[in-house]
């Protein structure tokens, strides 16, 4: 799923699930802490960011239950697919998240990862969760669009 778009980026796997589930009030880019193996398995693109979310540890934030493929031709030094990453912010970014968290009861969820000049980042959204009323809303307007669509088509 690799797809090159017109700035430059190479995105690797985008979380769709995302923008259903939470509305997203700011989006921010962040690099990772990754082993050799896991950067090979990342270009192969072999990534699944849908089910993970980021984390306050020490001062640091650290990305949980993302899944990187282990890779076949690291033998002895590859990695757990499951592992919990280091994400790469500035001292303030880091803060005023920790903030947002810890206040407003908000959470850090991954959009999309991607290569920019050569760098794993990964897309970070502070987001509040959707009620089941407002899933249901996106839903139906999305439904509708997609009517609204084979009309025009139809009738042209």
């Amino acid at each position: 799923m690799k797809r090159k778009t017109n700035n430059g980026l190479k995105i690797i796997c985008l979380n769709r699930k995302a923008s259903f589930n939470y509305f997203f009030e700011d989006l921010l880019e962040a690099g990772i802490v990754l082993k050799g193996s896991e950067i090979k398995s990342i270009r192969e693109g072999k990534v699944n960011i849908a089910d993970s979310y980021a984390v306050e540890k020490n001062g640091e934030l650290i990305l949980i239950n993302s899944h990187i493929a282990s890779y076949k031709q690291a033998s002895y030094s590859n990695h757990k697919p499951l592992d919990n990453r280091k994400l790469l912010l500035n001292k303030k970014e880091i803060n005023k998240l920790i903030g947002k968290i810890q206040k407003e009861g908000l959470t850090i969820v991954p959009t999309k990862m991607y290569f920019k000049k050569g760098k794993a980042k990964i897309e970070l959204a502070v987001a509040k969760g959707k009620k089941q009323y407002d899933k249901r809303a996106t839903k139906k307007n999305r439904d509708w669009s997609r009517e609204k669509a084979r009309y025009v088509r139809r009738s042209s």
